[in-house]
């Protein structure tokens, strides 16, 4: 089977077939899924998702974007939901958010220690910001080498692989872009144990669908184009991958918990 690691199913672009979307998915393999929490609005919708369906699970934290929305008690209020394996997403975005450099640190760190705290991994974005994010994990790896994660939508920055012993690599429709040549060259690099799949659905929506928008079933070319560069079938792929993220998200124990 296939683990989207990360997909925004409660994003406004599937209120209207989100089941349709769910049963899709099921039909190319897709058994789980995980939502990512970007904006504290959007949480109740991912947990409503996480309780309606057994397959969906949610992580809670807030996008570095939507920093101006922090707030330390909703991440309380969510950490301790059976159905929550992470805190996330959240990191360093300058691309949109230059201006508030120094409080999109202050809230990473924060919102590290709290994962720190309650024994979760983490979900990071990281977008335009790669000195600050790495030399952030690379303290926090040093001091807390018990904090694990994965690098969603990893950018192929060889500097990261550093961290291989702690993070996981977030590998979805970007692997797919004929543009994606550093990060062509870069994936091999990268332990097979520490590769996990991802959509960010509704965005980056693999080739030959660009355009369209993004969804879990769509994980299945993500699946095909490591497959092609890691030279076994398709199926290896997926059993490797599953058992990445079962690892780092400890799914297992959610289920007998369940």
């Amino acid at each position: 089977m296939i683990i989207d690691t990360h997909t925004h199913l409660d994003n406004e672009k599937y209120y209207d077939d989100i089941e349709e979307v769910i049963k899709r998915a099921k039909l190319n393999g897709v058994e789980k899924f995980i939502i990512p929490a970007a904006h504290p609005k959007d949480i109740k919708k991912a947990v409503e998702l996480a309780n309606r369906y057994d397959d969906i699970y949610f992580a809670v934290g807030v996008h570095p974007i939507d920093i101006l929305h922090f707030e330390y008690e909703y991440l309380l209020d969510y950490i301790n939901n059976p159905k929550c394996v992470a805190v996330g997403e959240i990191g360093l975005d300058y691309h949109y958010t230059k201006d508030t450099k120094d409080y999109q640190i202050e809230l990473f760190q924060e919102q590290l220690d709290i994962a720190i705290e309650y024994n979760k991994p983490v979900i990071i974005h990281i977008r335009d910001a790669n000195k600050d994010a790495f030399d952030i994990l690379d303290n926090y790896t040093k001091k807390y080498p018990q904090l694990k994660g994965v690098l969603h939508c990893y950018n192929a920055d060889r500097q990261f692989l550093k961290f291989k012993d702690n993070f996981y690599y977030g590998i979805g429709g970007v692997i797919t872009f004929k543009n994606a040549k550093k990060l062509i060259e870069v994936f091999p690099e990268i332990p097979k144990n520490r590769v996990i799949i991802e959509t960010d659905s509704p965005y980056l929506t693999p080739h030959p669908h660009r355009g369209e928008r993004n969804e879990p079933a769509f994980t299945t070319l993500v699946r095909d184009k490591i497959a092609l560069l890691w030279n076994v079938e398709p199926k290896e792929v997926e059993n490797i991958t599953t058992q990445n993220a079962k690892e780092l998200f400890k799914i297992w124990e959610y289920w007998f918990y369940l």
